[in-house]
């Protein structure tokens, strides 16, 4: 069972202000697609990276190699402490300036708040935790936007910089190279697990708050050209999405995946995200499954805050599985 430190429930618990709780509150996937499919793409010269490809932030060259990275990432609490979440927020919008091999510079609060429901002096505590992991991260925080709104919701517009020579794309996947996972999985169905029942799971909170600063420069040290960050759409997802991108397929081996304490028994116990059994069904078409369905849908778990998955090898990280030529299929799980 996970080691969890159960306490009196405080007199204010944020996840039941919210219908979903972190990345998984998204969109649906598949949903997503087709609207966007209906938007002009844009032809400007200077677009490296923009819709197309679904990557984690768009990039636009402003001088020879350099170029800005733009991205903004919020969602509804997805634990109960609000310095906590502010954390989580701010280390998952950081993250796809990482995910993207670029470095964040400035960053700008997004906040929704009841204030007819919520003592807005609670949305100090979200946004001090916010401002620590840019501290942390060494990015600056310069102010922000907030609304009046239903629900609690929290993020960041992130701005980054990187080497257009340089960058982690989802289209520049090659057959023949590994997949490494450089965070465990489990992030959504022990979040959902919270939400119905109090209990804090301290691994998970570490996990979400931990930066993907290092597995970036990881990989970009190690000359990896392709990667994406594991976030709403599950690992699942969002390796359908750079498979795709990159014009191959891709095997999973499921047994090398790593998962927090308490993951399975959560799923077992029924605590499954409706996030994660939407991303398993957009997926699913294009799946040659050979595990259970339980596996499918742990593989699929919505995470919030979660790590990169990087084509290349990254020492002290998993591998989880390798790209292969284009096939019928275009993830198999074994």
């Amino acid at each position: 069972m996970a080691a969890v430190t159960t306490t009196t429930p405080p007199a204010l618990r944020l996840t039941q202000y919210a219908a979903g709780g972190g990345c998984a509150c998204k969109v649906p996937p598949g949903e997503l697609e087709r609207v966007l499919g209906t938007l002009p793409l844009s032809t400007h010269p200077d677009l490296v990276v923009g819709l197309e490809n679904g990557d984690d932030a768009a990039v636009v060259r402003i001088d020879g190699t350099r170029a800005v990275i733009a991205t903004a990432d919020f969602f509804t609490p997805v634990v109960d402490d609000p310095y906590d979440w502010g954390r989580i927020a701010a280390a998952n919008a950081l993250s796809d300036v990482y995910a993207m091999g670029g470095t964040p510079v400035v960053a700008v609060n997004l906040l929704t708040w009841p204030r007819d429901r919520i003592p807005f002096d609670v949305a100090a505590e979200v946004l001090r935790g916010g401002a620590a992991v840019c501290a942390e991260a060494g990015t600056v925080l310069g102010g922000g936007h907030s609304v009046d709104g239903p629900e609690p919701k929290y993020g960041q517009a992130v701005t980054g910089i990187a080497d257009t020579a340089r960058l982690l794309r989802n289209d520049a996947g090659r057959a023949g190279l590994p997949l490494t996972l450089t965070k465990p999985l489990g992030l959504g169905v022990l979040n959902n697990r919270h939400k119905a029942t109090g209990e804090r799971f301290e691994e998970a909170v570490a996990v979400m708050t931990t930066l993907n600063r290092e597995a970036s420069a990881a990989a970009l040290a190690a000359g990896v050209e392709a990667a994406t960050d594991v976030t709403g759409f599950g690992l699942l997802g969002h390796l359908f999405k750079l498979a795709r991108a990159s014009g191959v397929s891709a095997v999973v081996d499921a047994a090398a995946v790593p998962y927090l304490e308490g993951a399975r028994a959560s799923l077992a116990a029924g605590f499954v995200p409706g996030g994660s059994r939407r991303n398993l069904d957009w997926v699913r078409p294009h799946l040659l499954p050979e595990v259970e369905e339980d596996e499918l849908l742990l593989l699929a778990d919505a995470q919030t805050s979660g790590g990169l998955l990087v084509v290349g090898e990254l020492p002290g990280h998993p591998v989880v599985g390798e790209l292969v030529p284009a096939q019928e299929w275009t993830v198999r799980v074994r």
